[in-house]
C-alpha cells in the first residue's frame, strides 16, 4: 500500500536516501564506517521517496540480497558480520594508535556494543 506524499517530502526521501546510500560505498573502504545499517537506511528512504530507487536497490546485485534478506527476516549475511567484525577491531586497533589517550577508548566501546547487537541477529 502506497502513501501519497507530497513532492517535497518524498523529495528529502529520496536525497536522504542517496545520501545513507553514499555513505554505505564510502564503508565499504573506509574502516569504521558500517555498510550495512547504511544501505539499509536508504532502502527505508527509498521506500519512502522513490518506487523505482528502491526497486532497483532491491534488484542491486550485492546490496538487493541484503536488504530483502533484513526485510524478511531481520538477518545479516554471516559473511558481512564477519567483515564488519574484522573492520572495527582494525579501526579501533588504529583509532588507539592514533588518537590521545582521553579519547583512544571511545571507537571501540562503540564498536563492541555494534558488534553485540549484530551478533545477537540471525544470521543468513
Amino acid at each position: 500500500m502506497s502513501v501519497h506524499r507530497p513532492l517535497w517530502v518524498r523529495g528529502l526521501w529520496l536525497l536522504a536516501g542517496f545520501a545513507a546510500l553514499a555513505l554505505g560505498v564510502i564503508g565499504i573502504f573506509v574502516p569504521l564506517l558500517p555498510t550495512t545499517p547504511f544501505v539499509l537506511l536508504a532502502a527505508f528512504c527509498f521506500a519512502r521517496g522513490s518506487e523505482r530507487c528502491e526497486t532497483w536497490l532491491l534488484n542491486h546485485r550485492s546490496f538487493g540480497p541484503m536488504v530483502r534478506n533484513w526485510r524478511e527476516r531481520g538477518a545479516i549475511p554471516l559473511r558481512a558480520k564477519q567483515l564488519a567484525w574484522t573492520m572495527m577491531a582494525f579501526g579501533s586497533a588504529m583509532a588507539a594508535w592514533r588518537l590521545p589517550l582521553a579519547w583512544c577508548w571511545l571507537p571501540a566501546a562503540i564498536c563492541l556494543c555494534v558488534a553485540v547487537w549484530m551478533y545477537r541477529l540471525p544470521s543468513r
